[in-house]
């Protein structure tokens, strides 16, 4: 079954529930004399199909937006994916479009990757990345690759670190362990420093780590959300800088990129791995980086060719199968200055492996609408909601996993539940509710604590109100449990 969309210049019909679709009769629209009749018609076709089904709330008593035309669904507030704004959700649906009097044209959903409409549209997403993440200097690039977050680490131990090469690895908790995991599995002597449990590895252990032993690359879990930690980036780099200025600092940005402060140049970063489903804001499945032009010529100057192959920078930036097959085609004067990231920041067509045309549109979006407000005015509106967020929690008598102040992340608060309140107590009442919070991962303390994420849309659309409903069905929901505040 498909689900039609029918559009004109001032109606849009959408709907979030993808998976949930109808057939509306083309024919049954063409002779209808009132357009506006044919919108309402529809909308009220899809709003009765789609508000009963499985993505309607049971409850329906629970808190939902009236500002988003979105179905009815529970708030999801977990560290990731996050809530979408209208208009990234609506880049992934597909539409008819109407002239004013029938029915006359599909504009099909599926879209060629090699396109001058797609090639424009991608070009403006890594050139607004440079912005989002801060830098001006054309020897970095960014990567906008299908696949998750994840797979940034690949990106990074793959392609900066050669088998017996040294990797400095600062954890805070479960991604930084990953990462390191990850890191050993292509060969990396892997040294990590451990922060205690809801702290970081503090500067002068870092100092004395790369003073004692020469790392190739230095890797730091900006926001680790099994545990709501924040690292301190700043200092950080400037420390690696003048210790072990050979050294690349290399950032697992997943959480962080797009709600805390980060400066690519300004501070010498070498790379950021991040994705689109957190504080951006868009749907999963786009492993998104930056590297600096100091970490592109280490992966030029690798001794050893890196043991993948999808996850090869080189393949990515200089691509021989691309070059042959554009050679034959009508874009040949470009083929032989190829780079795949290049060409596609510079709005010309190129290839190496097919790249989401609807999530790169949804990603183009998402980052128009940050980039349309200053950024430090961006990530103030995340701090603002966080404090607010943990002034209510601790005034509710439970503790933050992150207990520092300068250690709490923006973007999540990690809670500790109460004695004798357990997680399957808790968060099915939240659900209840219309909240969607997550469960822990911290491989010590996961039973004992959960996740609220405020990130994205939740912390800086003036016209939700996702904060305050969650933290009042968090305040219900721990009554109904039999809290009772000392």
């Amino acid at each position: 079954m498909r689900l039609l969309f029918l559009r004109r210049p001032a109606a849009v019909v959408r709907s979030a529930a993808s998976s949930s679709r109808v057939n509306l009769s083309v024919s049954s629209f063409r002779t209808l004399p009132d357009v506006q009749q044919q919108h309402q018609h529809c909308r009220h076709t899809l709003k009765k199909t789609i508000l009963g089904s499985q993505f309607a709330p049971q409850n329906q008593s629970r808190p939902r937006s009236t500002m988003s035309s979105q179905p009815a669904h529970p708030t999801l507030l977990i560290p990731g994916p996050i809530e979408f704004d209208d208009a990234v959700l609506q880049c992934l649906l597909p539409s008819y479009e109407h002239d004013g009097h029938e029915l006359t044209r599909i504009v099909s959903p599926s879209e060629s990757h090699v396109g001058a409409g797609f090639v424009a549209t991608f070009g403006e997403t890594l050139s607004r990345l440079r912005q989002l993440f801060q830098t001006t200097n054309p020897a970095s690039q960014p990567f906008v690759i299908s696949g998750s977050g994840t797979l940034g680490w690949d990106l990074v131990a793959v392609n900066l670190v050669e088998p017996g090469e040294n990797a400095l690895v600062l954890s805070t908790g479960y991604f930084g362990d990953g990462f390191a995991d990850c890191l050993r599995v292509y060969g990396a002597n892997v040294t990590k420093l451990d922060g205690p449990i809801g702290g970081r590895p503090q500067l002068p252990d870092i100092e004395k780590a790369l003073r004692e032993n020469k790392y190739k690359v230095l890797t730091v879990t900006h926001v680790d959300t099994s545990t709501g930690v924040l690292s301190e980036l700043k200092s950080l780099a400037a420390t690696v800088k003048r210790v072990s200025p050979e050294t690349l600092v290399i950032v697992d940005g997943v959480c962080s990129v797009a709600c805390e402060e980060l400066a690519f140049d300004e501070w010498g970063l070498d790379g950021v791995v991040t994705a689109g489903q957190k504080a951006i804001g868009c749907p999963a499945g786009l492993s998104i980086s930056m590297f600096s032009g100091r970490a592109i010529e280490a992966v030029k100057n690798r001794k050893t060719e890196p043991a993948t192959y999808f996850a090869s920078m080189k393949r990515w930036l200089p691509s021989e199968l691309a070059i042959h097959r554009l050679r034959c085609s009508r874009w040949s004067r470009q083929a032989n200055n190829l780079a795949v990231m290049q060409n596609y920041e510079a709005k010309k067509p190129s290839y190496f492996a097919t790249p989401s045309p609807q999530l790169i549109h949804a990603l183009n979006t998402a980052l128009k609408q940050i980039l349309a407000r200053p950024l430090a005015e961006r990530f103030q509106k995340h701090i603002e909601v966080s404090d607010r967020v943990k002034k209510t929690v601790t005034g509710l008598g439970l503790a933050i996993v992150a207990s520092k102040p300068e250690d709490q992340s923006h973007a999540m608060t990690a809670i500790y539940l109460p004695e004798k309140i357990a997680i399957p107590d808790l968060l099915p009442r939240l659900l209840n509710k219309g909240i969607i919070f997550a469960g822990g991962i911290h491989k010590e303390i996961g039973t004992k604590y959960v996740r609220f994420g405020h990130m994205g849309v939740t912390a800086v659309d003036p016209k939700r109100n996702d904060v305050d409903n969650a933290l009042k069905a968090l305040q219900d929901a721990l009554t109904e449990c039999g809290y009772k505040q000392a």
